[in-house]
């Protein structure tokens, strides 16, 4: 039987995306969860975050948002999030409504139309940054059961993990990140640099032009293809709705040839931790990381 590394406990907020188009990030971060000792409280009321309402109603964003937050607020939990959109969306509300008096007044005369208030007491914290902060590298690598030496792993940050930075308090470098580098690399595998690493996955443009979406996508996944490594390591939804479940339409479309495996970084960790690939979603990616598991 595993024993628990530590005893955390938040709220588990896993978004939209998540449990529709990519069930595989949910299984893993439960199992990694569950393996650490850390407890993802599930609560039925938590809706949207707001983030797709903010390029159209700061407002109305902001409201969403402060319901979510206001939710966790009565729990006495702190909140965990899977997706960078939403950690950026429920971290910037809950800052603001908790620095700006007349804004926090404003969004409490509406919440109390449904029965709720917001103090701005609340914590939001993506998952990688719980285990990158509260449990640390140092406690990780004594749960590792299983290198993953010989695999080389591409990580790719996305948008919003680190920014805006002044909400994150400047926890990792906006332009130069390493906090994901460094928990791919604890594991035994390599972290591989390339080119444009820091670039957008396109994926925000997808609803709006499909053609230069998939054209951004496919420059990344050519420069980590010219880097030899063996699969892309990240941590959003949506990054993985183009680098995964996109990479053979855009095989298509462009007349390329990836098959490139895509990874969230709990599914790396799993197998680091000993867990079966099965445990981990990995059976539902897209791309099957076969030779992948191989090399294992």
């Amino acid at each position: 039987m595993r024993r628990a590394l530590i005893k955390v406990k938040y709220a588990f907020f896993i978004g939209c995306a998540t449990p529709v188009l990519t069930v595989n990030y949910e299984l893993a971060t439960r199992k990694v969860a569950e393996t650490l000792g850390i407890e993802l409280v599930d609560i039925t009321d938590f809706a949207c975050c707001g983030f797709p309402m903010k390029s159209v109603s700061q407002e109305t964003a902001m409201l969403m948002a402060a319901r979510t937050l206001s939710i966790a607020e009565k729990q006495g939990l702190n909140i965990c999030t899977i997706c960078p959109g939403c950690t950026s969306m429920l971290t910037e509300a809950s800052k603001k409504i908790e620095e700006d008096q007349e804004l926090r007044e404003k969004i409490n005369n509406k919440l109390q139309k449904i029965d709720r208030s917001y103090d701005g007491n609340i914590e939001v914290k993506h998952f990688i940054r719980i285990l990158y902060d509260e449990v640390g590298i140092e406690k990780l690598q004594k749960k590792v059961k299983k290198s993953l030496e010989g695999l080389k792993i591409a990580p790719h940050y996305g948008c919003h993990y680190t920014k805006p930075s002044e909400i994150y308090a400047c926890f990792d470098d906006p332009e130069l990140p390493k906090s994901l580098d460094d928990l791919i690399s604890f594991t035994g595998a390599k972290s591989v640099n390339y080119e444009n690493k820091i670039q957008c996955c396109g994926g925000y443009v997808l609803g709006v032009d499909e053609g230069v979406s998939f054209s951004l996508a496919s420059k990344k996944l050519d420069h980590v293809k010219a880097s030899k490594a063996d699969a892309i390591g990240l941590i959003c939804p949506l990054c993985s709705v183009m680098y995964d479940r996109n990479q053979r339409v855009i095989e298509r479309r462009l007349n390329k040839s990836y098959n490139l495996p895509v990874l969230f970084y709990p599914q790396i960790l799993g197998l680091a931790l000993g867990l079966d690939s099965s445990e981990l979603g990995l059976d539902v990616n897209r791309v099957k990381p076969s030779s992948l598991l191989e090399k294992l």
